[in-house]
């Protein structure tokens, strides 16, 4: 498959994946006349990239967690983003809860209302630093 065949079938920018391969993200075999070729791994390979891109990973995390050999290392990779990833969703949904029930009040002033501020409780919590 050429870059312009891979790029189509995932709706990518040739440059992004040149950029990856900048990157050591991919490493497509070469045909004649140095044209890229992309295999089946590949495409796994970028699929990997950018389901890892949609859970908040950066590039530089992405292609570190790529080049470790050891499995127990990755593991460790994905772990940490795995706590990130659920601290993340925990949040999204406290804030769909409050849009939900903002939108459910039938006061004038949703903020004056006692579901909404009830809703509001867990962030009235001192916050925790991180260090």
């Amino acid at each position: 498959m050429s870059i312009g065949e891979l790029a189509e079938r995932f709706g990518l920018a040739t440059h992004v994946l040149r950029h990856w391969e900048s990157m050591g993200l991919l490493e497509p075999a070469r045909a004649a006349g140095g044209r890229r070729r992309y295999t089946t791994d590949d495409l796994y390979r970028v699929a990997i990239i950018l389901r890892a891109k949609e859970a908040g990973l950066g590039l530089e995390d992405i292609r570190r967690m790529l080049a470790v050999r050891r499995p127990a290392e990755r593991r460790a990779i994905l772990e940490g983003h795995r706590r990130e990833l659920a601290e993340r969703i925990a949040r999204e949904r406290a804030s769909l809860r409050m849009i939900e029930a903002a939108l459910d009040c039938d006061h004038e002033d949703f903020t004056h209302c006692p579901h909404f501020q009830a809703v509001l409780t867990e962030r009235l919590a001192p916050t925790r630093r991180r260090r």
